[in-house]
Order: structure tokens, then sequence, then C-alpha cells
């Protein structure tokens, strides 16, 4: 099930950045996007790093490296002395 999961959310992150235009005149402009990312492209940039960072979060959970991921970045790597 996780596989599934994963390849959908792959498919609906490569259909954000691929049909981004298409998102944006469903959505129209995100007004912190264009604030913070720029002019006239931020929110047509924002729309792609959501779906680049969904595509990136189906992988981990579709390889099941989430947990890994959080464990190397949140506990130590050695006992601290006392």
């Amino acid at each position: 099930m996780q596989y599934f999961i994963g390849i959908l959310g792959t498919i609906a992150g490569f259909m954000l950045v691929w049909k981004t235009p298409a998102v944006l005149s469903f959505t129209g402009r995100i007004e912190f996007a264009e604030k913070y990312l720029g002019t006239e492209g931020g929110s047509r940039l924002f729309i792609k790093l959501v779906g680049v960072l969904i595509i990136f979060v189906a992988w981990l959970y579709m390889f099941n490296l989430g947990g890994w991921i959080i464990y190397k970045l949140f506990l130590p790597t050695t006992p601290t002395p006392e």
C-alpha cells in the first residue's frame, strides 16, 4: 500500500510541476509567494517548490526512509559525557 501512495504522491507532485500554469489559473496568485519569492514569478515558483516537496516526501514514504532521516537528524551519534 505504501508503494501505491508513494506513486500517487509522485504523480501529484509531477503534475504540479508540469502543469503549473493550469494550477495557477485555478488558484490565482498567492500573495505571500509574490511578496517573498519574486514579483511576477513568485506564485509559479511556489507551486513548483510544493510539487518537488510532495515528490520528495512521497519517495521518503515509499522507500520507508522518513524514520531513518529523523533518527539521523535528531539523535546524537555518540553519547554525551556526563
